[in-house]
């Protein structure tokens, strides 16, 4: 059972996106606490698997990260805060006169499992709504959405079709043997 992070932790990491933002944009902030005692903290400093989300006008702006632990949670908030404002292919980079009209989430993951199904119905009978982070697989093509897409996508069938679609396989490819689904948990911190 991975460690879980603090409420005072988890908005430090927000803090830390905005903060990394800044820095590389030479765009000041107005008020800068130091964190460095609390990003010190032992459950930041474990590997785990780490997205950064950002929104503009309650419009997704950027959303990158590491599915697999391979990097501690206070370097990957960092990469991953230049990733997603920066190299996600689907949004021109961030401009400095967008940092104040974006909000911040990070979540932090479990690490990723098998989930043991029998067919179609099945696995949409084992999917949990809003607690389940799912990525499906298909020889090289491979997706995830995070738990927090089903606030858009409620539907277990439309989620699942959109998540096919985003990796690059048809609509309806989760029905079929031969493709894996894995899911995870995060815990997530945001500005709002």
């Amino acid at each position: 059972m991975e460690s879980k992070i603090g409420e005072e932790q988890g908005l430090a990491l927000v803090k830390l996106v905005r903060k990394t933002l800044a820095d590389y944009l030479g765009a000041p902030l107005a008020e800068q606490e130091d964190m460095t005692e609390i990003l010190k903290d032992n459950t930041l400093n474990m590997k785990r698997g780490v997205f950064v989300t950002l929104h503009k006008k309650g419009q997704l702006r950027g959303c990158i990260g590491f599915l697999d632990a391979h990097e501690p949670v206070v370097e990957a908030v960092r990469l991953n805060a230049l990733n997603a404002a920066f190299r996600d292919p689907r949004f021109s980079p961030l401009k400095p006169s967008e940092l104040g009209e974006i909000d911040i989430e990070v979540s932090v993951l479990t690490e990723p499992d098998a989930l043991e199904y029998t067919d179609a119905g099945d696995l949409l009978e084992k999917l949990r709504p809003g607690i389940d982070g799912v990525i499906i697989r298909q020889g090289p093509a491979s997706a995830t959405f995070l738990p927090q897409v089903w606030e858009q996508l409620p539907g277990r069938e439309e989620f699942l079709c959109q998540l096919c679609l985003k990796a690059g396989l048809p609509a309806h490819a989760w029905r079929n043997p031969g493709v894996r689904v894995l899911t995870y948990q995060v815990q997530y911190f945001g500005e709002r």
